[in-house]
């Protein structure tokens, strides 16, 4: 009992001394043991609650970190909001996560915005030097606050989701897998909650999109052969990010996006838009139990490869896993099919 409390005493102590006045001086050192104590805290625990558990530590981390980069720029007096994109958008982050974030601000006019986004680039630049300082690697394409691109006015960020929905392309549909998962995180709140409420008008209203964007989800093929056993590629391994989580991410996202259900988080999505869309109380549940199997399994596999480091890669060895978890592994995927299966019916593909 002990150890256990001790356990989850950890990640807490490490989190009031972030919360002491004043950034400690070694604020990399700091993340790499509140990683290491979550590592140790969230071992054998379902994995969309892990997931949930160690975004909640990465959010403070992170707002903590652009807190105090923004004292340190003399910031316009407009108001402003950080964005959490993709997985930490949905409150999913694993060990091993890169950085996708945006920035949004308000501003009257077409020049007003270009004059405020040299102001806010050198603090948002900053502050995604200062995450990858601590842990959270910088965004290998670039969709980072700091980007110029991703540095928008209200009005820019609204053109920008008018032309993903109304003229997708390939590009706007990858855009629109990071960019629709997004959530204030610091800030001025109610602008990316406006964001939110103009992106869900748009999509609930195209069914073109929607459709789009399922015939798009379904391309990632469940990799079960016709015995149902996992199909492994060269290095005997199943990608359990790109044909495990992904395709309940995917699928979730597309059913809120149609119903209007402002919920990121995966496990929302699918038991809130599932109701409205129709699904059965029993399969909802059977999506969700088999989404947390895949988020257990890639975490033990990060706690296992070195969680600081962040030393592991997506792909499982399906030999590794004792019987009891290659069954559950087996049955996720086949959960995942049959999501698929759904998104076939629903949208006519």
């Amino acid at each position: 009992m002990v150890d256990a409390q001790r356990l989850f005493q950890r990640p807490l102590e490490l989190l009031a001394e972030l919360d002491a006045p004043g950034l400690p001086d070694d604020l990399p050192g700091l993340a790499v043991r509140l990683r290491t104590a979550l590592g140790e805290m969230v071992s054998g625990m379902e994995g969309a609650a892990a997931t949930r558990l160690i975004s909640h530590f990465n959010d403070r981390l992170t707002i903590r970190l652009i807190e105090a980069t923004a004292r340190r720029h003399r910031l316009p007096p407009v108001a402003w909001c950080w964005l959490a994109l993709g997985s930490e958008g949905r409150h999913e982050q694993t060990f091993v996560s890169d950085q996708d974030n945006g920035l949004i601000f308000q501003a009257s006019s077409a020049q007003e915005a270009e004059a405020l986004r040299t102001l806010f680039l050198p603090f948002a630049q900053e502050a995604n030097q200062r995450l990858a300082e601590a842990g959270f690697t910088l965004c290998p394409g670039q969709i980072m606050a700091g980007n110029p691109a991703w540095c928008l006015s209200f009005d820019e960020w609204r053109e920008r989701f008018i032309d993903w929905v109304r003229r997708p392309d390939p590009d706007a549909l990858l855009n629109a897998s990071i960019f629709f998962d997004l959530r204030p995180l610091c800030g001025a709140e109610q602008l990316g909650e406006e964001l939110r409420t103009l992106l869900l008008s748009m999509t609930v209203a195209t069914p073109s999109f929607q459709h789009l964007m399922a015939a798009n989800a379904l391309q990632a093929e469940v990799p079960l052969n016709f015995r149902g056993e996992p199909v492994l590629d060269e290095r005997d391994e199943v990608d359990l990010k790109k044909y495990g989580s992904r395709i309940f991410v995917d699928a979730g996202r597309i059913l809120a996006l149609t119903t209007g259900t402002r919920e990121v988080n995966t496990v929302e999505r699918l038991q809130q838009a599932g109701r409205q869309v129709g699904l059965p109380t029993q399969e909802i549940a059977g999506l969700v139990a088999a989404f947390g199997q895949v988020l257990r399994l890639r975490l033990a596999q990060q706690v296992a490869a070195g969680v600081p480091l962040g030393l592991a890669g997506s792909g499982l060895k399906p030999a590794v896993l004792h019987e009891m978890d290659q069954a559950i592994l087996r049955e996720a995927l086949k959960q995942a099919r049959r999501l698929q299966q759904r998104l076939k019916l629903n949208y006519s593909l």
